[in-house]
């Protein structure tokens, strides 16, 4: 399985997440239940075969901690952000998203709708 960088063009002083990119089915659905946290610096990002609000719905059930969501649509902006809380069953983005930016909570501030992101080999 590969890493991506993402950086927030919109946000230069941002730190860029490495990102796992997961894109088959099995990867998706495991996401990042059953961990036990998630490294500030690092993230998992769910890639969807197109753009869609319901395929990009994400669930909280056996979350161990709360993450930050990030969506973003084909042209790698992004479209919704939420405080995702342990436990919960849905969350389903503003907008039709193509990827789902999985990330510590303490990067939710460096993303807001309409900023543009890069995408590069990690």
């Amino acid at each position: 399985m590969k890493n991506i960088k993402i950086t927030n063009q919109s946000n230069p002083d941002g730190l860029p997440i490495t990102a796992k990119y997961c894109d088959t089915f099995m990867c998706r659905f495991r996401g990042l239940m059953m961990q036990k946290s998630i490294s500030p610096k690092l993230g998992l990002l769910l890639v969807e075969a197109e753009e869609s609000k319901v395929n990009a719905s994400i669930h909280m059930l056996f979350m161990k901690f709360d993450i930050a969501a990030i969506w973003i649509n084909e042209e790698l902006k992004v479209v919704d952000t939420v405080l995702a809380k342990k436990w919960k069953p849905l969350y389903i983005p503003q907008a039709p998203a193509k990827y789902i930016l999985e990330t510590h909570p303490s990067h939710l501030a460096d993303f807001h709708a309409g900023d543009q992101l890069e995408f590069n080999d990690a």
